[in-house]
């Protein structure tokens, strides 16, 4: 049976990169009449009404004892009352970010869903949560562990090789386990689980792999893929549709008046994994 040559990718999920297909990659295609009937987005902002295009001020509010006073309703540019939408947007993510370093990426990525037009994201502030979340999974579901077991029971000591069956028993490994995903508790708050919380497409690839009579060194290549966007079933989960940071998101990324451009958001990690002949399970 032939060796694997390298770099050799073990795993792929079904989901593909790059689909610009996917639910949540959709934008300007509701309108106001769905976005009120079907998803209830009516009280939106408290700094703006986004559909009449005018400002909200203390006095313009019905229960204010100065209703109709100075300052109610004044009008808007499609322009400024995105300004104003998204600077609440900012301002509303800071109960998601609370710890650093990865609180500074919600800033960076609403700016980019801002400014730039769709165009895909990558900062060395995710690659580097990627690796840590890997290195650090010390759970039994771990990628990483699965595959060192994998690795452990499928060299072939005498030929210092991993065979072309090592492969799908490397790819079923990481099937029995959980790919990183950053919906752990701690993410809630840290920035991570509004930016990223799940991820569209993994791949997982082995770089190289060195194998001499003893030991072994394996270089594993983590690639993944998420989308920063929403679709329907984000805003219409009970858990979710009361937050008003989401539904200004969503009023934003979906609202025919406004139809800012979700985007993909690309990390990637490359982790190292060690073993020994004598620490094969068979």
């Amino acid at each position: 049976m032939s060796a694997l040559q390298f770099p050799c990718k073990i795993f792929e999920t079904q989901k593909k990169m790059d689909d610009k297909n996917a639910k949540d990659m959709k934008s300007g295609d509701l309108s106001e009449i769905e976005l009120r009937a079907k998803f209830h987005l009516v009280d939106v902002s408290t700094r703006v009404d986004p559909y009449t295009m005018t400002k909200i001020s203390p006095f313009s509010q019905p229960q204010s004892m100065f209703h109709g006073s100075r300052g109610e309703g004044e009008k808007l540019t499609r322009w400024e009352c995105a300004e104003i939408l998204f600077d609440e947007l900012r301002h509303l993510s800071i109960l998601f970010a609370l710890h650093r370093p990865y609180n500074l990426l919600i800033d960076l990525m609403i700016t980019h869903m801002q400014k730039g037009n769709g165009k895909q994201f990558s900062h060395q502030l995710l690659n580097s949560a990627l690796k840590e979340h890997i290195v650090n999974d010390k759970t039994k579901n771990s990628t990483l562990r699965l595959l060192k077991d994998a690795l452990d029971a499928e060299i072939d000591w005498e030929n210092k090789s991993l065979s072309s069956n090592g492969k799908s028993e490397l790819n079923k490994a990481i099937l029995d386990g959980k790919l990183p995903k950053f919906d752990r508790y701690k993410d809630n708050f840290n920035g991570l689980g509004i930016t990223v919380h799940d991820t569209w497409a993994t791949h997982i690839t082995i770089k190289s792999l060195y194998i001499d009579k003893e030991r072994y060194h394996a270089k594993v290549h983590y690639e993944v893929q998420d989308h920063f966007g929403l679709d329907d079933d984000d805003i219409s989960k009970v858990k979710f549709k009361y937050f008003r940071f989401l539904g200004i998101w969503f009023i934003l990324q979906r609202y025919s008046l406004f139809a800012f451009k979700p985007f993909m958001t690309n990390m990637d990690a490359t982790v190292d994994i060690y073993g020994g002949r004598n620490e094969s399970k068979k």
